[in-house]
């Protein structure tokens, strides 16, 4: 039985840490993402699971950059959050601030879209509709071969994360872009009530 903090006090306990919208919608975009992909890959029951890693995966980073995925295995443990979930959610800085390594499928999928869903966002902040809704892949792709757009969001972790999950990068787009479409109202949602 996995111990887990719940979607009510995940939520506060993100806040608690992190006031800026930026965060707070990326949170949200990570957790909405993440359970698309459980669903898509066969571990439904586990949705909820899924997206309280992805919207607490970031907890550290607002507060505590330089200290990001060390501090958050502090404040969630503080806070009851079992250690699969610490885990999970310490293992998305694997190589570049921790030597927690993603062993299961979740934690591989949260390593390979962190970076992608904040690209596929740069994006659609630029369309005229400023929504993922209306992006094709063929656009994304093009976005993602410009190195100077979103340089920010490394290519080579979402690279890495594709391998560690043996997909295709072109399938991790498409994916991903799909995901964000699905979630992306409730993420506005949920951005409504942070204001």
């Amino acid at each position: 039985m996995k111990e887990y903090i719940s979607r009510e006090d995940a939520w506060n306990l993100l806040k608690t840490y992190n006031q800026e919208a930026f965060h707070l919608q990326h949170a949200l975009t990570v957790e909405g993402v993440m359970q698309w992909y459980a669903q898509e890959l066969g571990y439904g029951e586990d949705a909820e699971y899924w997206g309280i890693v992805g919207l607490l995966h970031d907890i550290d980073f607002e507060r505590y950059p330089d200290q990001h995925c060390t501090k958050a295995s502090e404040l969630l443990s503080n806070a009851g959050v079992g250690e699969d979930m610490i885990h999970a959610v310490c293992s998305h800085g694997y190589g570049l601030t921790v030597d927690v390594k993603p062993e299961h499928e979740m934690e591989k999928v949260l390593y390979a879209v962190d970076e992608l869903t904040g690209l596929i966002w740069a994006a659609a902040l630029i369309r005229p509709s400023k929504s993922v809704q209306d992006m094709e892949v063929k656009s994304l792709k093009k976005k993602y071969k410009s190195a100077g757009f979103a340089a920010g969001c490394s290519r080579e972790v979402i690279e890495k994360g594709a391998d560690m999950l043996g997909w295709e990068l072109q399938d991790l787009l498409e994916k991903t872009l799909h995901a964000m479409q699905y979630c992306e109202q409730a993420v506005q949602d949920g951005m409504q009530q942070v204001q």
